[in-house]
């Protein structure tokens, strides 16, 4: 049985006086407007900027050239939060997994997963997800909320945190890659990651190329190419199937965005967003989409259009009816695509061991009803 939360819970670090307003989510121009309501002088929103996301301030008295009165003053309704760690996981192959509480609560999932030339986190867009594609985990909880820009951010904070990497030189950088890869669905979430990419992608902040970060959609064909005209960022499609049965049988969001209408606009995507290329997600399960009639509809199906393939190992998890293709199947698929001047790594599993390989993300937090949440906050109920 699930531990209900407590009203200690839903507060920020646990403190149940605290309601003061995260900075972390606040653009420059948001801050611009702050500095201007608290009547100080226009250099102080670059400063704040600065401490804010540059140098990963974790409290507002680190921010030390600003006056010790301008620090009281926004001390007194403003933090720069991250969300809480309730549970922080090292995979024996160094895959690190966090699961992060936010102010009302709920909980998501991020992971970073370290590389030779690379350092990837994988970041949530919503606590739970509305989808219920079959083989992963995640679909199997209900969406609970979206996730803010504070809350997308807070987890590339965090990260950082952990990792020590602020301050260090772009080089030599150990998060390099963001992945929207996580729990739920971005382009049902799409205004908030929208801003939240911008913040990641800002030079005078965390300073990560859009270029490397990469937004993976089940297929919300209506938004694909609003992330590509606002944000510039790489793109990769959770395709899965090369048909419309297979895919409409494993991924149920195939009903309202069929093959058809997504194809349309992953051909225009590259010229709209500046990308060179689409990355297809392709997961490979035994006896369902794994044949070589398969691979060969797949490679008529994005031909024309610029694009690498990741082949994903299935990761099993608890009550799920799919198994993983053969390793001799995997290569003979491979084979197919490569043959065809198709680029397809095989995904190398990472951190299955704590549950955190592609497609086993998933937490334990569950919608409240309004009433709860306000008898939680100490508001009483209508009479």
């Amino acid at each position: 049985m699930t531990e209900q939360p407590t009203l200690q819970d839903f507060m920020p670090n646990g403190n149940m006086t605290d309601n003061r307003t995260n900075l972390i989510g606040m653009t420059m121009d948001d801050i611009k407007n702050l500095i201007v309501e608290l009547d100080e002088k226009p250099f102080r929103a670059k400063q704040l900027h600065n401490w804010i996301y540059a140098r990963g301030a974790k409290c507002i008295d680190e921010m030390t050239d600003l006056s010790k009165t301008f620090r009281e003053r926004l001390n007194k309704n403003y933090t720069v939060n991250r969300p809480i760690v309730t549970q922080h996981q090292i995979s024996i192959d160094g895959t690190q997994k966090w699961l992060l509480k936010y102010p009302d609560g709920n909980e998501a999932e991020t992971v970073f997963i370290p590389d030779k030339e690379r350092g990837t986190l994988c970041v949530s867009s919503q606590v739970g997800c509305t989808l219920t594609c079959k083989f992963c985990h995640t679909g199997t909880q209900k969406l609970v909320r979206n996730l803010t820009p504070a809350d997308i951010v807070g987890q590339v904070m965090l990260s950082r945190d952990t990792l020590g990497d602020w301050l260090r030189g772009t080089e030599k950088r150990l998060l390099t890659n963001i992945v929207f890869m996580g729990m739920g669905e971005p382009l049902y979430n799409t205004h908030n990651v929208i801003k939240a990419l911008n913040l990641l992608n800002d030079p005078d902040g965390i300073a990560i190329s859009r270029r490397k970060v990469t937004v993976s959609t089940s297929g919300v064909a209506s938004d694909i190419l609003r992330i590509g005209q606002e944000t510039g960022a790489m793109l990769a499609i959770s395709l899965h199937a090369p048909n419309d049965e297979t895919r409409t049988e494993i991924m149920p969001i195939n009903k309202k965005f069929n093959l058809a209408s997504l194809i349309d606009v992953c051909r225009v995507y590259p010229e709209v967003s500046k990308t060179h290329r689409i990355t297809w997600e392709y997961v490979m399960l035994k006896g369902i989409n794994d044949s070589d009639q398969d691979a060969y509809d797949l490679v008529k199906l994005i031909k024309s259009i610029p694009s690498k393939i990741n082949i994903i190992p299935f990761n099993p998890w608890e009550g799920s009816i799919y198994e993983c293709s053969s390793k001799d199947r995997i290569k003979k698929f491979s084979d197919i695509l490569a043959k065809n001047g198709i680029p397809c790594p095989i995904r190398k599993t990472r951190g299955e061991d704590i549950m955190a390989a592609c497609g086993q993300l998933k937490s334990a937090s569950e919608k409240i009803p309004n009433w709860k949440m306000r008898e939680m906050r100490g508001e009483g109920t209508a009479t």
